[in-house]
């Protein structure tokens, strides 16, 4: 196998065209490959600039879940912390786990943040939703969002080899007039489900409106979680 490590976005779309397959940290298509049998072509992003970009609004999908600090939002730096174990995190990347992963650990936290894709095909780069991503394994250079006025994260308790753990994200934005949203994603099992509510008149009225959102169909359990979190952040020092 051949792996390819492009310097430029020029060279990624070649190799791309030529069938090299993303490999990410190879966490997750290690043992794929040995099963099945290894491509032609593998290709990393690690020496892509653009892949590499640790920013206050902007991370890149070959950063190393270990390396997401604090220059980051919070609820996405403590989303990548709960990653497997110490040796997980020091190869998986952001990409592969967003991208590439059905357990898709980082998703709540970006989608809380409103975050947006910058991807590469064929035809070059453009900027998409994480919906579109996720559903069509896009392949990812860079996340970036707008830096939220409070954040949190709360991830359940959980068994190695067991179900996905509830994890519960949120993170309150500044609109342009000034009042204040509250965007909330879970992971329930394996799959995700946001919602979005006003912040002008208390936990009580933004819970309300959360539940005629996907997110009124929770479990119990997910539905008390969400109440703590988002009781949490609309009462917590950030927006007193």
């Amino acid at each position: 196998m051949l792996l390819r490590l492009p310097t430029s976005l020029s060279e990624a779309q070649r190799y791309l065209a030529e069938g090299a397959v993303p490999v990410g940290g190879a966490t997750l298509v290690w043992a794929l490959w040995q099963r099945d049998g290894f491509p032609e072509q593998a290709m990393s992003l690690r020496e892509l600039p653009e892949a590499n970009l640790r920013e206050r609004q902007a991370l890149g999908a070959a950063v190393l879940l270990h390396q997401v600090d604090e220059r980051v939002p919070d609820v996405l730096r403590r989303a990548a912390s709960t990653v497997g174990t110490g040796a997980v995190r020091r190869t998986a990347t952001v990409g592969g786990n967003i991208a590439g992963s059905t357990l898709r650990c980082l998703l709540p936290a970006a989608l809380a943040l409103d975050a947006r894709a910058t991807v590469l095909d064929g035809d070059g780069t453009y900027e998409t939703d994480l919906g579109e991503v996720v559903a069509k394994r896009h392949l990812l250079l860079t996340l970036r969002w707008n830096t939220p006025v409070a954040s949190g994260y709360y991830k359940a308790p959980g068994e190695a080899g067991g179900p996905p753990p509830l994890v519960v994200a949120t993170a309150v934005h500044a609109g342009d007039d000034g009042r204040h949203r509250l965007v909330v994603a879970v992971r329930d099992g394996y799959e995700v489900i946001s919602g979005t509510a006003g912040c002008g008149t208390g936990a009580g009225q933004a819970l309300r409106d959360l539940d005629r959102t996907g997110l009124g169909s929770l479990p119990a359990p997910a539905r008390d979680a969400v109440r703590r979190e988002v009781t949490g952040i609309l009462d917590g020092p950030a927006l007193r």
